[in-house]
């Protein structure tokens, strides 16, 4: 447990060394990711309509990287890597002391970089050949999912510490839950389509994502409302 552990205290370190990176970590990462993970669900539709040469029903998620429109979707991976990092950390800065863990900021930290590689894997790397891109994209997705999906449930325990996120449990444990199941019955079951099973677990990933930043963005609004209300100068 000891990277976990170091990461979380490099999290901490470098936003104290930096007042802007602490501060929209702290007041706006709640609305970025939010606002990231809107445009990958609109970009993710966008081409399920646009490809016409693709089954969205068959055909996974990674075969739109290549090809037309390919490059669209690359940015909205790059752009949700980075969300899951600072959704990650947002969330650590925000919940109280006793319900802070440093295990889902570690796990989406990782699920971002991986996330990173699985569209850089579609880009004709110099130095592999196709078979070590397949590879390499295999991995990389399957760290993903397992790390984003691990840290969905240990994040939504972890919301029960803390009084103001504790009403989100009922929701958030539950569908992280069953997020896994669905992971592992689109990897071991194959009775339905690969494209309609996998695009059905990243629907339900997305949604908690979406849901957590939400959640994230409005908490920070409440906390920033007692500061904007107080009058610039003492009456």
């Amino acid at each position: 447990m000891k990277a976990p552990v170091s990461v979380g205290a490099a999290v901490q370190g470098k936003l104290a060394r930096s007042g802007f990176l602490d501060g929209v970590v702290r007041h706006r990462s709640g609305l970025i990711c939010l606002v990231a993970v809107l445009v990958f669900l609109a970009t993710c539709l966008v081409l399920q309509w646009l490809r016409t040469d693709l089954d969205w029903r068959h055909d996974p998620l990674s075969a739109y990287l290549k090809g037309p429109y390919g490059g669209w979707l690359r940015m909205a991976y790059y752009t949700l890597s980075a969300a899951l990092v600072l959704l990650g950390a947002g969330l650590y800065r925000n919940l109280q002391p006793q319900a802070r863990s440093a295990v889902p900021v570690f796990l989406l930290t990782v699920a971002g970089v991986a996330l990173a590689v699985t569209a850089i894997s579609e880009t004709d790397l110099p130095g592999l050949d196709h078979g070590q891109e397949n590879q390499l994209h295999r991995i990389a997705a399957l760290t993903t999912f397992l790390c984003v999906t691990l840290a969905m449930m240990v994040q939504s325990w972890r919301f029960h510490y803390d009084q103001a996120w504790r009403v989100h449990v009922a929701w958030a444990l539950p569908w992280a839950v069953a997020t896994f199941i669905a992971l592992w019955i689109y990897a071991l079951w194959h009775g339905l389509p690969e494209g309609l099973r996998q695009k059905t677990v990243i629907s339900m990933i997305l949604l908690w994502l979406g849901f957590a930043a939400s959640w994230l963005r409005q908490e920070q609004r409440v906390r920033l409302q007692p500061v904007q209300e107080r009058p610039p100068f003492p009456q």
